[in-house]
């Protein structure tokens, strides 16, 4: 998996961790024999009053602890270090992979639920490293010098340190047989909160509008009670651990002070050596304790390794070509040839758009209507290939859209969807988005193309204006001429008007085809909408029905051999607007 990638790139500062590691339990570890040595001195008493040797000793010991502190402070450290370097590596990879999925790739997953992939998945993936740098490392070296110890000293006392470790073994299978299903549980109830908090912020007017505040607060209430029943569920069994933990540990080092005493008592054991026996025992015990915590911890971890899994392992319908073609210089610019185009979605049982041929001319305007939901907008989306055609080809300047790159393919077309969005920040940078660059002459032309010239010149700060994050602080109209004035500021060869101007008034609808038809000589311009009087004036009229061309030409040419176009246009227009003789 790409996280074991990262892992490897940070294989030297692994290594110093397990050093360091290393250091610290054969310094815990050899504390226990140097205080047995002062006890059973102490108790011969040949050196009992000996102040240089105690203080050798303590010295020595000292010196242990200094080692122990430093190395665990130092692995910490890099620990940390290298779970934030891999969190941060992988939070970009996932990201970057989204940044690549065609629409219906993050339909499948939902928005909420990447979001939720790219944060909290990754922080458990993140406090996954740090606990396997630290502790899974830890405490086999721990538990395995420890027991070495305790089987060279003997003293019969060996049976206590088994018991102990079945028990500790049995309330740790227990524990993970309760809490594992739970942790998948959790994460898609983290889904479920983050998507109802979305789409009720995102809905808050409509929900205003329609008094059901009462209502949708109760919907979040419930699905984050869910959420919470989870998490105390999974909670209270953990809280049971710690304290049977302690239990078994104090009830083998009672075991361990009874049977030990005994071993004194008629000279089979020495007392420091019963004292470094319990501590050996509470060190295995506790490496133990420790790599049974990880188990019961790393279930959780593993659920989000998985669903980050998910997301890193999907191929993304719309790919770069292995070998990307570039248009020739000399070829015709702005040609844009639909020629039998087909597509459906995935898993979809029938076509959305069928044999659809057609192609746009550089100073020219295609505009495409059709009833709703007859695939107007999913056939403007193949142009910058926000999907691919599953039929047919579509080429721009004489090359497949599919066998060029997806950088120069999106340079060359501007393309406007049906909800122009603003980013957080200013007129100019939502406006010089797509470009890289652009003075503000160029920004101030496709803005005045746009017909968005008293947006800046009505600020004191002009183009510096504050855009709040999706262009909340600007009307639904702004919002459509700020999106136009970014696709005109590329200078594309193509430019893909997706009803963009449905929350236009008709005069400033006008004035902006007029502009456009004047500025944009050497564009193709392609146009999906739904009032007739915005098309009236191309050059070229596709009209869709259920995803099939059923009429082709000017608006006077379909008046006369469409029915669906005329039955539309008659719906809109008087006869004397379409220019038709009373009765017609």
């Amino acid at each position: 998996m790409r996280l074991a990638k990262l892992l490897r790139g940070h294989v030297g500062e692994v290594v110093a961790v397990f050093v360091l590691l290393l250091v610290q339990a054969l310094c815990e570890l050899s504390l226990p024999r140097y205080m047995s040595d002062i006890v059973n001195v102490g108790v011969v008493g040949s050196e009992a009053g000996n102040s240089a040797y105690l203080g050798h000793m303590a010295l020595v010991m000292f010196g242990f602890c200094v080692g122990s502190l430093a190395a665990a402070v130092l692995s910490g450290l890099i620990s940390s270090r290298v779970a934030a370097a891999v969190a941060r590596d992988l939070r970009r990879d996932v990201f970057a992979k989204v940044m690549s999925f065609s629409p219906a790739e993050v339909n499948r997953f939902s928005q909420s639920s990447l979001i939720t992939r790219c944060t909290n998945d990754v922080q458990q993936i993140q406090n996954m490293i740090v606990i396997m740098l630290r502790m899974v490392m830890f405490a086999p070296v721990m538990g395995v010098v420890a027991v070495v110890q305790v089987m060279t000293m003997g003293g019969g006392l060996t049976w206590i340190v088994g018991a102990a470790l079945l028990a500790v073994l049995g309330i740790v299978a227990v524990l993970f047989t309760l809490t594992m299903p739970r942790f998948k549980v959790m994460q898609s109830l983290v889904d479920r909160v983050n998507l109802l908090a979305r789409e009720m912020l995102d809905g808050i007017m409509t929900i205003r509008a329609f008094g059901r505040q009462s209502h949708e607060l109760k919907r979040f209430d419930a699905a984050s009670g869910d959420l919470r029943d989870a998490q105390l569920f999974v909670n209270r069994a953990m809280t049971l651990m710690m304290p049977l933990m302690m239990l078994v540990m104090n009830v083998a080092t009672v075991a361990i002070v009874w049977f030990g005493s005994h071993g004194v008592a008629v000279g089979a054991m020495q007392a420091g050596d019963m004292m470094a026996f319990i501590s050996y025992a509470m060190m295995i015990v506790m490496s133990f304790l420790i790599v049974s915590m990880v188990a019961v911890i790393l279930p959780r971890a593993e659920v989000s390794v998985g669903r980050v899994r998910e997301v890193l392992d999907v191929t993304p319908a719309v790919a770069e070509p292995e070998q990307p073609v570039s248009p020739a210089a000399d070829a015709p610019r702005g040609r844009l040839v639909f020629d039998h185009v087909g597509f459906h979605y995935p898993d979809a049982e029938g076509n959305v758009v069928s044999d659809v041929s057609f192609a746009t001319m550089p100073g020219k305007v295609t505009a495409i209507v059709g009833s709703t939901g007859s695939g107007k907008s999913t056939l403007v989306q193949l142009v910058p290939r926000l999907y691919d055609p599953t039929a047919g080809t579509i080429t721009l300047d004489g090359v497949d859209t599919c066998k060029m790159s997806l950088a120069d393919l999106r340079s060359r077309v501007g393309y406007v969807p049906q909800q122009g969005f603003l980013f957080s920040g200013t007129i100019a940078s939502n406006v010089a988005f797509g470009t890289d660059g652009a003075s503000g002459k160029d920004l101030l032309r496709a803005i005045d193309v746009a017909q968005a010239t008293e947006l800046v010149t009505e600020k004191e700060d002009g183009l510096q204006t504050t855009i709040a994050q999706g262009g909340t602080n600007v009307s639904g109209g702004q919002r459509q001429r700020l999106a136009i004035a970014r696709a005109l500021a590329t200078r594309p060869e193509v430019l893909v008007l997706d009803d963009s101007f449905s929350a236009l008034d008709y005069a400033t609808d006008a004035r902006l085809r007029q502009a456009l038809a004047r500025e944009q000589t050497d564009t193709a311009v392609l146009v999906v909408a739904q009032r007739i009087a915005t098309v009236m004036g191309a050059d070229q009229i596709i009209v869709l029905d259920e995803g099939r061309v059923v009429g082709q030409g000017t608006h006077e040419e379909l008046l006369r051999s469409c029915p669906e176009y005329l039955e539309t246009a008659k719906s809109q227009l008087s006869a004397k607007e379409l220019g038709l003789a009373e009765g017609e």
